[in-house]
């Protein structure tokens, strides 16, 4: 962090510095000079800190636009940065916001997870993250969906680092955000205009068709969200194998849908219903992450896309899912299992020329889970 910075968190920010300096803090959000939550845990919890009036928040507020050369002020009341620790920043002055100057801070962590932390945690089963490793290995198509602050980067970073080390990853981003391991990664970063600096504007878009010539042999889309979703279904289906994206949904049907929509945002002439078997047939895997009520970030679904039947809707088949027993009457944390559906997916014989450890036994469910398999499976129906 450079000096500048570390002056701004010692006065203008000096309100907010111990939860900047908390590593259990993961955002900070302002409501006002006055009312301040962080989101500690998973929770989201008021804290006592305040500045000392409207002003001091947002002097505060244009002296980080100026650290990272952006203006803020009645012209410009928004402000959508990241910092040069890599966290996020986003301000909505007053004016727009009739609760005073609004930010939220969503403070950048350097991710060091692997499946086998995520198996520590509860997030998922032991055999769900040997069977997403070994689909990393064979070059499974895969969508991680989920909502805001759900685990989905984190998620994209694992699976990403998973990777042959023989083979080139190209990431692409709005704002670089992903920390991939992995032996042979180019990222690359979307760009805002800029006519005080001589910058011209890059959308992910043109940064996908940068990379189509830059010989990748799997692309990764830090977040899908317009109509660069066409392009990674392109990807997909001509020789990318393994490719991944994330997209903001809440569940695998419906990110099919919204990967839909997402092709159909820019000036593309191909007719929906193709649009929409282009989905089915190029997206293999989807992985649901959810943020649950206590808090907690767990992998509620990994699912295959088996395309769309004669009624033109998406066929989308549980290979495991996440299924709540109860809960801590203590704790008040959820109790439950990610288990096997019962499903084996259609890749199946890859695991098996590939002479990978995933048995057809994995997918059997345990006989306590089926009961609530199958009142799902009603319910869905």
């Amino acid at each position: 962090m450079s000096d500048f910075l570390r002056d701004l968190l010692d006065s203008q920010l000096a309100p907010i510095k111990d939860l900047l300096d908390d590593p259990e803090v993961s955002e900070i959000m302002i409501n006002g000079h006055a009312e301040i939550f962080i989101e500690k845990g998973g929770l989201i919890v008021p804290v006592p800190n305040k500045f000392p009036d409207e002003m001091t928040l947002r002097a505060a507020m244009i002296a980080i636009a100026r650290s990272v050369k952006r203006n803020l002020d009645k012209d410009h009341p928004r402000l959508d940065a990241r910092l040069q620790d890599g966290s996020r920043v986003a301000v909505v002055l007053d004016g727009p916001s009739k609760n005073g100057t609004i930010c939220a801070i969503r403070k950048f962590k350097q991710e060091k997870l692997k499946l086998t932390d995520l198996v520590k945690f509860g997030s998922i089963s032991q055999d769900a993250a040997r069977f997403l490793d070994r689909c990393m290995y064979i070059g499974v198509n895969t969508l991680v969906s989920g909502g805001t602050g759900s685990g989905k980067t984190t998620m994209l970073n694992i699976l990403g680092s998973k990777m042959p080390d023989t083979q080139r990853l190209l990431v692409i981003e709005d704002s670089a955000e992903l920390q991939i391991r992995a032996n042979h990664v180019v990222q690359l970063e979307a760009q805002k205009a800029d006519p005080t600096e001589g910058k011209v504007e890059v959308t992910i878009r043109e940064l996908m068709e940068s990379a189509l010539r830059l010989r990748p042999d799997r692309i990764i889309v830090g977040e899908v969200r317009g109509s660069e979703a066409l392009d990674l279904l392109n990807a997909m289906g001509t020789g990318h194998d393994g490719s991944m994206g994330t997209v903001h949904s809440n569940s695998p049907l419906d990110a099919c849908t919204r990967m839909e929509t997402l092709c159909l945002m820019g000036e593309t002439k191909i007719p929906p219903d193709a649009i929409r078997k282009m989905v089915g047939s190029t997206i293999q895997l989807i992985v649901q992450c959810n943020r649950y009520h206590d808090g907690g970030r767990r992998t509620s679904h990994i699912s295959e896309v088996l395309g769309v039947d004669e009624h033109g809707r998406y066929i989308v088949k549980d290979i495991f899912r996440w299924v709540q027993k109860g809960r801590d009457p203590e704790t008040k944390k959820l109790i439950g299992e990610m288990v096997p559906c019962g499903y084996v997916p259609s890749f199946y014989p890859h695991f098996v020329t590939n002479r990978l450890d995933i048995k057809k036994s994995m997918f059997k469910p345990p006989e306590w889970a089926v009961p609530h398999l199958l009142a799902e499976r009603k319910k869905a129906a």
